[in-house]
């Protein structure tokens, strides 16, 4: 019987994950990370208020979370910004809530993702968190039957051998994925796909400062506290001005000290990496690689550096990978040993 397999990636600024495989095919979703919470359920909304999001329960309270959680009532966006977030309720909500909209009641094997500087500290304490049953609101509940956690840039690695048909030379190889996420800038140094820890990190030094950076600029500029965040990562991303009150904002004598974020975080990398001439490949991945790629070009300049299709899935879409790959393995041993079960 196969196995079922699937990934979640909660990350600072969207949760990531797997909806379906269609053939060589990865399906991914995501949400904002973003959980209000309430001391009831409310997943009955008159039909002009309906909304794509559920209410799950954590504890003594409920969360809403969801593509549409922007609607909720509340509008503080309380974001978990420390390295116990895995330990809050509002991470077992984001987690929870990509269960519900996976749509399947059991999953075999559930990958999920650290960043770099956290993996040897939570790794364990998450499995274990992770493994069981899950009420995921309305009555319902998913269980998962076993959890692993993997460094979230080590996910990038693997789909990208994937991608570009590497899987077979990429284990003779130094490679270097580097993932600016929302609050953390993860890099990974690997020898094949083993991790090379002493020249592996993360610093707090994400997308998130870009835009707290840029808000209280512009806040200076207009003359009151301006904290759409949304609109100033939009700007960045598609190169439109935000409309603040009621005209077009030019944002562009900003960039200069949202690329100096960049610059700071890719210079502390560097670093930590003791023989760059080595590297085979360089990798770069994540919701902020648009913002960060000049800086890490300026880093390695005698070095090409590649990139993914959808570079924000690129962690979780190699976190299915990885689970896949790990549940053909036990299986097989399953069957040497007459059992049908992961290990």
């Amino acid at each position: 019987m196969e196995m079922i397999v699937r990934a979640v990636d909660v990350g600072s600024g969207n949760t990531k994950f797997i909806t379906g495989i269609a053939g060589a095919e990865i399906r991914c979703s995501s949400f904002p990370s973003v959980a209000y919470p309430s001391s009831g359920e409310s997943t009955h909304w008159p039909a002009s208020e309906r909304r794509k999001t559920v209410c799950i329960p954590v504890g003594p309270l409920f969360y809403e979370v969801g593509p549409d959680v922007s609607l909720a009532a509340d509008t503080f966006r309380a974001k978990q910004l420390h390295d116990d977030y895995t330990d809050t309720p509002e991470y077992m909500a984001l987690l929870r809530g990509a269960l519900s909209f996976m749509k399947v009641p059991h999953i075999d094997l559930l990958i999920v993702g650290l960043p770099v500087a956290l993996f040897t500290l939570k790794k364990a304490a998450l499995e274990k968190a992770m493994a069981g049953s899950h009420s995921v609101g309305g009555g319902k509940t998913v269980t998962v039957g076993k959890a692993l956690a993997i460094a979230q840039p080590q996910g990038a690695l693997v789909h990208y051998a994937a991608e570009h048909e590497k899987m077979a030379t990429i284990g003779n190889e130094q490679s270097l994925v580097v993932d600016p996420g929302s609050r953390t800038f993860d890099w990974l140094v690997t020898r094949g796909m083993r991790l090379v820890q002493k020249q592996s990190s993360s610093i707090n030094r994400g997308m998130s400062d870009v835009l707290r950076l840029l808000a209280a600029e512009i806040s200076k500029d207009v003359g009151t506290p301006y904290r759409d965040y949304d609109a100033i990562d939009l700007a960045l991303r598609t190169g439109k001005a935000p409309v603040i009150f009621q005209k077009p904002y030019d944002m562009k004598k900003h960039l200069p000290l949202a690329e100096s974020v960049a610059q700071q975080a890719v210079s502390t990398m560097r670093q930590w990496i003791e023989t760059p001439e080595s590297i085979q490949n360089i990798i770069l991945v994540g919701g902020g690689a648009f913002l960060f790629k000049k800086a890490v070009k300026a880093a390695f300049p005698k070095h090409r550096i590649h990139e993914v299709k959808e570079p924000m899935f690129a962690n979780v879409r190699g976190f299915q990978l990885a689970g896949l790959n790990y549940a053909t393995s036990a299986m097989a041993v399953g069957r040497d040993r007459g059992q049908g079960e992961v290990a």
